[in-house]
């Protein structure tokens, strides 16, 4: 069966973004071993995850990316853009852009759909309220949390739906020079 990988970026204090939404606090001199973690954690998966919010931005901006090749994150963002992507929403029907599916069944009986296939690991993204209830639903199987160098007191967190206690594993921890730190969790 494969398994479910969140990948994201936290604040020390547990938040993945500001009260609306902000990211401005995310640290982005990423250094060559924090860069070849995130490659090597993609190249595990063959299908992305995300939440309807969290795809307005992360599909136009990756295809952006994949459109030219002179930019610099080019070999990265042509595999975001190559990599077929779900998103699960209630308001959409029809995705309007190219290698992106939408769900919008049971959450539960969706991602176990997706587990199920033959194929490599599956990575989700985001936001905080698709990812709290992944979590609330224990569908995650690995948490890949990269703790930002930073507090910012208040703001949107993937737990706030958890019910009672989640007891997780932890595999790997690394400080990566930018002062990222990867906290990799198993259930």
């Amino acid at each position: 069966m494969r398994k479910l990988k969140l990948q994201i970026q936290v604040t020390v204090d547990g938040f993945m973004a500001g009260p609306k939404g902000e990211l401005e606090w995310m640290t982005w001199d990423w250094d060559k071993d924090l860069l070849k973690y995130v490659s090597d954690l993609t190249d595990t998966v063959d299908c992305i995850l995300l939440g309807r919010k969290m795809a307005e931005g992360f599909v136009p901006y990756w295809e952006k990316v994949a459109a030219n090749p002179d930019d610099p994150s080019y070999p990265f963002g042509k595999k975001m853009n190559d990599t077929p992507r779900v998103v699960f929403t209630k308001t959409m029907k029809k995705s309007g852009w190219n290698n992106v599916d939408v769900a919008n069944g049971d959450l539960a009986e969706e991602i176990n759909k997706l587990k199920n296939q033959t194929g490599k690991d599956i990575i989700v993204y985001g936001g905080s309220i698709f990812v709290s209830s992944l979590i609330k639903a224990g569908l995650i199987d690995e948490f890949n949390l990269f703790v930002n160098p930073v507090a910012i007191g208040n703001g949107m967190t993937i737990f706030r739906s958890l019910e009672g206690k989640l007891s997780l594993k932890l595999e790997r921890s690394v400080a990566f020079s930018c002062g990222i730190v990867l906290l990799k969790y198993v259930k």
